[in-house]
């Protein structure tokens, strides 16, 4: 792949995937939008350096969500080896500033209460995803991950009626 190529192909990527890849590390980093922001960029960072390895043997929308999943894990685990303030205690502060009717805040809220796993399969529902799609980047089978959706849609409403 030429420079030019290269080039071209990665901002192709970035004007169709940068919104989806914010969205799924707002859900990881439970509404902190300048740590979403951060890895966000860091995604991309790491899809420039990784596209020169990419065959198309999944689509580049799948190839993009497992780094930025890959890369919200990792920042997750690095933050939890330092012992900094835990997330959702800054969360919980933020939440308490914010109104609450905010709809979009408590969704988020509620998103940031799930397992990694869940927030990750809820995220890529709430981006639109396709299942079979779905099913490719978690690895769960797509008859499973249907009834797993509807349980953590249930857990969602289950959360923000308690909250609210």
């Amino acid at each position: 792949m030429s420079p030019q190529e290269h080039q071209e192909q990665f901002q192709s990527f970035y004007n169709n995937y940068q919104g989806m890849v914010y969205t799924l590390c707002l859900g990881y980093m439970k509404g902190e939008k300048d740590l979403a922001q951060d890895l966000t960029q860091e995604v991309f960072i790491q899809v420039w350096r990784a596209l020169p390895k990419f065959r198309n043997e999944a689509s580049p929308k799948t190839w993009i969500y497992r780094i930025c999943v890959n890369t919200c894990l990792l920042h997750i685990r690095n933050t939890k080896k330092f012992n900094m303030q835990p997330i959702d205690e800054q969360y919980d502060r933020l939440v308490q500033q914010s109104d609450a009717n905010d709809k979009y805040e408590e969704l988020y809220w509620a998103i940031g209460r799930l397992n990694d796993v869940d927030r990750i399969i809820i995220m890529l529902v709430l981006d639109e995803m396709k299942y079979d799609e779905i099913a490719e980047v978690t690895g769960i089978k797509e008859g499973n991950l249907r009834v797993k959706v509807h349980r953590i849609k249930q857990k969602l409403n289950e959360l923000m009626n308690n909250h609210g």
